[in-house]
């Protein structure tokens, strides 16, 4: 949905590039993320612009990312929302996702910069808890208690990064776009499935210094949205900042925090907005972890983070798992007698 991780969550290999990987984690997420909106998602996965969030792959190539993603939030106490076009209270989500990324990098020399050009398919097992709010003739409101599971592919997600190195200073504009043809169970609590036309466009800034061993990165944008036709509910505008540090502490160990706010700027609308605009916000802080290594000649990185959200408005509050592998497929490498394709 993040998602990225567009840009993204990205990744590091011991070598350096991590790029616009970052998107990845952008992929969509429905329910288990609750970013307010219809359903409480957003395509764009808070979290997913930790460190490295402006750094691009150094090569040409094609490169992989793959996130096991764990989320369990609630909304308890009364509070109401809507999902799949029914109002429920009392709400439980937990999601069991992976994310899978592939990007490919054509030039490293775009306008001075480096471009990228990708997808990201979200699969995975939702499970929603939840009290269905019924209004009786005379007006009276009670709850039935109902559970919905199911595994899923969601909607797939394209992504465009195009980054710009200064020096020690890395810029990365990025945007994704959600294209609704993923498994939709209309009228289902649980889904993966967006099932809207949504786009996000995002900015990046890092600065990596590899002698002192720091990396400070931060990340802003928004998050447009369509109508689902299957419920004519039109969530509003979004916005989200991320920020994240991170010391280098060995030639293969990374240790970091990160954190996220997120604000939604206008309101819902649209026939099926029954609990009106439904603006949220949230705040969510946490811990990261890369380990860099090498199998064969290919780089590789496995990253881990841990989110735990508070603050939350007309969404969820949760705590979120992740466990990112990212590594290229393959890579086009310079040497002196010219350029080497290698994986």
């Amino acid at each position: 949905m993040d998602f990225g991780r567009s840009g993204s969550a990205s990744r590091r290999t011991r070598g350096g590039w991590s790029g616009g990987m970052g998107l990845m984690a952008s992929g969509a997420l429905m329910v288990g993320s609750a970013h307010a909106a219809e359903g409480g998602a957003s395509l764009y996965l808070l979290g997913s612009g930790g460190p490295d969030a402006a750094v691009m792959p150094p090569l040409v190539g094609v490169y992989v990312d793959t996130t096991g993603y764990y989320y369990d939030g609630s909304g308890g106490g009364g509070k109401e929302f809507e999902v799949g076009g029914n109002v429920v209270a009392n709400l439980r989500a937990r999601i069991a996702a992976d994310f899978t990324t592939v990007v490919w990098v054509p030039t490293t020399n775009f306008a001075g910069g480096t471009l990228e050009l990708g997808g990201v398919l979200p699969m995975g097992a939702v499970t929603v808890d939840a009290s269905a709010v019924l209004t009786g003739p005379l007006g009276h409101r009670f709850g039935v208690s109902a559970t919905d599971s199911a595994g899923l592919i969601g909607d797939p997600v394209g992504l465009i990064a195009a980054g710009w190195k200064f020096g020690n200073v890395y810029v990365q504009g990025s945007g994704l776009v959600n294209v609704p043809v993923g498994d939709y169970r209309d009228r289902g609590l649980a889904n993966l499935s967006f099932h809207r036309w949504a786009g996000d466009a995002s900015l990046a800034v890092t600065w990596k210094d590899p002698q002192v061993g720091w990396d400070i990165s931060g990340k802003a944008g928004f998050t447009f949205n369509g109508t689902n036709p299957s419920t004519q509910y039109t969530t509003g505008t979004e916005f989200h900042i991320e920020g994240a540090v991170q010391k280098t502490l060995s030639k293969r160990w990374s240790l970091g925090a990160q954190m996220y706010y997120y604000d939604q700027v206008t309101g819902d609308s649209g026939l099926g907005a029954k609990l009106g605009p439904f603006e949220g916000q949230v705040v969510g802080v946490g811990g990261t972890a890369a380990y860099s290594f090498t199998i064969g000649h290919t780089p590789v990185s496995l990253r881990g983070r841990v989110m735990t959200e508070f603050d939350a408005v007309n969404r969820l509050e949760g705590t979120s798992c992740w466990l990112d592998l990212s590594f290229p497929l393959v890579m086009k490498v310079p040497t002196p007698a010219g350029p080497v394709w290698t994986n």
